[in-house]
């Protein structure tokens, strides 16, 4: 099982390593995706997000979530082939947390390097969007 610290790191880029790995076989276990990076100014991506929530209708969907572990999630699924068998078995061996968890305290999390954060000014957190589209965690 890979571990895999999420802070700091660009979402589309992590989901991207992370979606490789799942195709590999590889069971990952994505830590602290709150703390995860999306690129661009605050307006404008919390303006794409409220814009997916808000469109179709509420019960009948599509469904995008609130929650920042969910989100990245999402990220994910979207990267793999999750309508075949072969990505719905990549998808079922990924997880993603809030946070750490206790059973994973003592283990090592490595980070994916070319998905680090790089000098650019203009970011926003994921657990700051998922505050604005309403998520409470």
């Amino acid at each position: 099982m890979i571990v895999i610290d999420a802070s700091g790191s660009i979402m589309g880029r992590l989901a991207s390593s992370v979606a490789k790995s799942l195709l590999n076989g590889e069971e990952v276990h994505v830590i602290n995706a709150e703390e995860a990076v999306i690129s661009g100014t605050k307006e404008m991506v919390c303006g794409e997000y409220i814009e997916k929530r808000n469109l179709n209708h509420p019960r009948k969907g599509p469904f995008y979530p609130r929650m920042p572990h969910l989100m990245l999630k999402r990220a994910v699924r979207g990267m793999i082939p999750y309508q075949k068998p072969r990505g719905r078995e990549a998808f079922k061996r990924l997880k993603v947390d809030v946070g750490t968890p206790i059973s994973l305290k003592e283990e090592k999390a490595q980070t994916i390097d070319n998905a680090k954060m790089n000098d650019s000014s203009k970011y926003v957190k994921l657990g700051d969007v998922s505050k604005i589209l309403g998520a409470k965690f």
